[in-house]
């Protein structure tokens, strides 16, 4: 299996940005990709973008766009998510995520949380208006 561990987060104000470092042990010689998610409270777990392992392609979602960058550091086996502009709605537990090529999921979207095959524990980031 794959272990993630995310940091980085933090009370921010807003207009600011943060960079979320998402680390990862194990089989990653076995990742195919990393995804980033957040869960506002009260709120689903929301795709907040993806990296390819080996080609660092990154997918984002419409919210984010413009916003989000996902870049990886593979000599580090690290993942990164630099957030700008934050703004108070951008609060949440941010979690990264990884599906391996030897997936037994069924999913067949990067969108949905039960395409990923190991999750970190989610770092919390608070924006200040």
């Amino acid at each position: 299996q794959v272990q993630l561990v995310e940091s980085g987060g933090g009370l921010v104000q807003a207009g600011g940005s943060l960079r979320l470092s998402c680390a990862a042990s194990g089989r990653t010689g076995s990742t195919y990709a990393v995804g980033w998610f957040r869960q506002a409270p009260g709120k689903e777990r929301e795709f907040a973008g993806l990296i390819s392992w080996s080609s660092g392609n990154t997918y984002y979602p419409h919210s984010v766009k413009g916003r989000f960058t996902i870049s990886i550091d593979n000599a580090k086996n690290t993942v990164f998510l630099q957030i700008y502009s934050l703004t108070p709605q951008d609060t949440a537990v941010y979690f990264c995520a990884a599906r391996l090529f030897d997936s037994v999921s069924k999913s067949d979207s990067y969108y949905y949380t039960d395409w990923y095959d190991a999750w970190g524990q989610g770092t919390q980031v608070t924006v200040s208006s």
